[in-house]
């Protein structure tokens, strides 16, 4: 389907945009306000169930933290979606100063990376290993992400590689400004 939003109105457009996440939560693709993570979770979900060799995953029950998908053998998987070259932040383990031992959050760290244009870019998979070996700290946060660099990727299960060059159309859910997410 292909709509040519410049013969649209003003109006139209913004009934058009207010709808559509109605329609895909109705659909079961987002559950909450966060689109861009909801899309993330949905997409690695479907690429989990869809491709032989690896586990089928579920939604983890909204609220649970750190989890976003369970495994039929109850394996845990924090899922992450972005647009830039760093993740959101994982909550509830010690700051860089802590002696503690960090206890296990959940087994793999799945990372779904989009183009500007909501096109997935890349799908990559760590263990709580690699992301505990990975994690960095975002000052501002008080808690840790992930940068997305060559060392992580080559450390990482490539779940799937879009060799497509970077489209220069905006737009995805996530705010152009004001995002939490350093911008590439």
């Amino acid at each position: 389907m292909n709509i040519d939003l410049n013969n649209l109105s003003i109006d139209e457009l913004i009934d058009l945009y207010a709808r559509i996440p109605d329609a895909l939560k109705q659909r079961g693709v987002i559950r909450s306000n966060n689109f861009l993570g909801d899309l993330g979770e949905y997409i690695a979900i479907q690429r989990y169930k869809e491709t032989p060799g690896l586990p089928k995953l579920q939604a983890a029950p909204p609220g649970t933290q750190n989890v976003d998908a369970i495994s039929r053998n109850g394996e845990r998987y924090s899922i992450k979606a972005t647009r830039s070259n760093g993740t959101g932040v994982f909550y509830g383990l010690g700051d860089p100063e802590s002696k503690e031992i960090d206890k296990q959050k959940f087994e793999h760290v799945i990372v779904v990376q989009f183009f500007d244009n909501c096109k997935v870019r890349r799908i990559i998979e760590l263990t709580w290993e690699k992301f505990l070996k990975h994690k960095r700290w975002h000052s501002r946060m008080r808690a840790w992400n992930l940068g997305i660099s060559q060392m992580l990727i080559s450390d990482s299960r490539i779940l799937l590689e879009n060799p497509e060059v970077e489209p220069t159309a905006r737009g995805c859910g996530e705010p152009a400004n004001g995002s939490t997410e350093p911008r590439p």
